[in-house]
Parts: structure tokens; C-alpha cells; sequence
């Protein structure tokens, strides 16, 4: 079912990009403690942890 189910190269560079932002961006928001700093918070948070999760359990394939 899962077969064909991977991450090239590219796509995990990619997702490696896109875990970083998301990662730096939720650290400057937790440290600002700005008035909605927890909705911000999920909105950086929840892509940066399904990325980590994307690279962890997804297999590369060149």
C-alpha cells in the first residue's frame, strides 16, 4: 500500500528548508511573547513537527 510512498532528494531538502523556518520562526515568536503568541505558536509548530515526523518515518530514494 505504502510502496511507493518516498521522499526524493529534493523533497527532502525541501522539507528539511521548511522544518528549519518553521522551527526558527516558532522560537522568535515563544521568545516575543507577543498578545497571540500561542496561535502563532501552532501556526509554526504543527508544520515544522509533521516535516520531522515526514523525514523520521518516510524513506529516501534516490
Amino acid at each position: 500500500m505504502f510502496e511507493t510512498l518516498y521522499l526524493t532528494p529534493v523533497t527532502g531538502a525541501l522539507t528539511v528548508f521548511l522544518v528549519v523556518v518553521c522551527g526558527h520562526m516558532y522560537r522568535q515568536n515563544w521568545k516575543s511573547e507577543a498578545s497571540n503568541a500561542r496561535t502563532r505558536s501552532w501556526l509554526f509548530g504543527v508544520p515544522a513537527a509533521i516535516g520531522l515526523l515526514a523525514l523520521a518515518f518516510v524513506p529516501l530514494k534516490f
